[in-house]
């Protein structure tokens, strides 16, 4: 069958050239948008006299009919059109005549293209938005519950200080909204019409690209018809925001597939969202955060494939650039089914306050605690830190703790201790004692729920 583009050729191609060219198989999915930007396109192109109102309203109602018959199922997506502008395109041809000719008149598939990526990736974003405002919400819920569940804070993967899990789960809070806070920001410059770019150098018909764009919810025109073809920036910030959210993800799921094991045993995961094993009975895996963890490294792919595809071409448009989409649907697709995974899994997770008392009660976690002791009855901070720990190594010697090392022992240590010093190592008011801004005391958890809970209202009520 010959091609739409057929003029400069006879339009044949070999079946195996067909099969490598096409990109329908893939940007089928963009139906939706390319429907909506050329209709949007039909009443441009008749509000500036360029085509008959009559032949607008034939478009239009042409392809609103498109849209119903592919969303009901009753039109089946040609696979062997090249893409899924031709296939619109075609079949309006054979609906409505020489009407639907007209309709590709002042733009290109390479404005249409841009176009349509630019408003799928749009509506991308906001689901992620939305998403991820959802999964902040059950992390805040969730931290307000465990604010004083005590749990042992670690760093290089060692017991270090105290904090509760309130506190450790509002940390991925503000991970989340700082995501939140970028995909608003990408989706400012995924939000800009190329429409009437054309091929590269704009057209010599009478066009409105301000009345298109603003048909279309477009703040912005692309302002330089180059830029509005060859420009990817937009889709590949996406895929690096989505990158920095799955890499979060990951950590969480690190953290809830150890925390899970019978070596911690802080958490136990609902049975709806974990597997079993073909032959050990005994198994409960913690599959679904073992592929999120998985899955961010296809995002760092999708990343990668953009940003080496776009490195060397020369403008305006190339085919390459056909290989934009593959990878950037890719990536908001793991990061929707991620987002969304966590967010039906973590109400359910079971939490083991006990396990992480018992933990935190272990390995010395209050020797800091100590030392600030020690500076409070008037000895300089590094003396203290040497002699707590002194008192540490004593502790394992006698194999005490610090709250069950006898006084004789401190006092045998330095003069400087009195019976007050278990009091500063309790862990309930070590945590408490941790009044900074920011730290990890219950009170101060609530303090950073209730900035979080605001930066929310404005998030929710459009004020950033």
């Amino acid at each position: 069958m010959a091609k739409m583009w057929a003029g400069r050729t006879d339009g044949i191609t070999d079946k195996a050239a067909d099969d490598f060219n096409s990109s329908i198989s893939f940007d089928s999915r963009m139906y939706r948008q390319d429907i909506e930007g050329s209709i949007a396109h039909a009443r441009m192109l008749a509000k500036c006299g360029i085509i008959s109102e009559q032949d607008c309203a034939l478009i239009s109602e042409g392809l609103a009919g498109i849209l119903a018959d592919v969303e009901s199922g009753a039109l089946p997506v040609d696979l062997s059109c090249e893409d899924i502008h031709m296939f619109v395109e075609q079949v309006l041809t054979e609906r409505i005549g020489d009407a639907g000719k007209r309709l590709h008149t002042a733009r290109s598939r390479n404005d249409q293209v841009a176009l349509d990526l630019r408003l799928y990736l749009r509506a991308s974003s906001d689901e992620i938005a939305a998403a991820l405002r959802e999964l902040i919400g059950v992390c805040a819920d969730l931290a307000s519950k465990y604010k004083d569940c005590i749990m042992p804070g670690y760093t290089h993967l060692q017991r270090a200080q105290p904090v509760t899990f309130g506190h450790h789960l509002t940390a991925y809070c503000m991970m989340l909204l700082r995501d939140l806070d970028r995909v608003r920001d990408a989706r400012k410059r995924i939000n800009i019409s190329p429409i009437g770019s054309c091929a590269l150098a704009g057209t010599t018909y009478e066009t409105d690209r301000y009345f298109e764009a603003s048909e279309l919810g477009f703040p912005e025109i692309s302002v330089n018809s180059i830029d509005g073809v060859s420009d990817r920036d937009f889709a590949i910030e996406l895929c690096g925001v989505i990158a920095i959210i799955m890499m979060h993800l990951s950590r969480l799921s690190e953290e809830l597939i150890m925390w899970s094991s019978f070596e911690f045993r802080f958490v136990t995961l609902p049975d709806s969202f974990t597997t079993g094993s073909s032959i050990m009975p005994q198994k409960k895996n913690p599959d679904m955060a073992e592929l999120a963890r998985g899955k961010t490294a296809r995002t760092y792919g999708n990343l990668l494939t953009l940003l080496t595809m776009m490195k060397g071409l020369p403008l305006a448009y190339n085919k390459d650039m056909q290989e934009d989409k593959e990878p950037v649907f890719d990536s908001v697709d793991t990061v929707l089914a991620c987002l969304n995974i966590f967010i039906g899994m973590l109400p359910g997770m079971k939490v083991h306050r006990d396990n992480m008392r018992r933990a935190a009660g272990e390995g010395f976690i209050n020797a800091t605690d100590l030392a600030d002791y020690l500076v409070s009855k008037g000895l300089p901070f590094r003396d203290a830190y040497k002699l707590s720990g002194r008192a540490v190594a004593r502790a394992v010697e006698t194999g005490d703790t610090l709250e069950t090392l006898p006084l004789s022992e401190y006092k045998a240590l330095s003069g400087v201790f009195d019976e007050d010093l278990y009091r500063a190592v309790d862990l309930d008011a070590c945590v408490a004692r941790k009044k900074s801004t920011g730290a990890a005391s219950p009170a101060s958890v609530e303090e950073q729920l209730k900035w979080l809970s605001e930066e929310l209202r404005k998030y929710d009520q459009g004020i950033h």
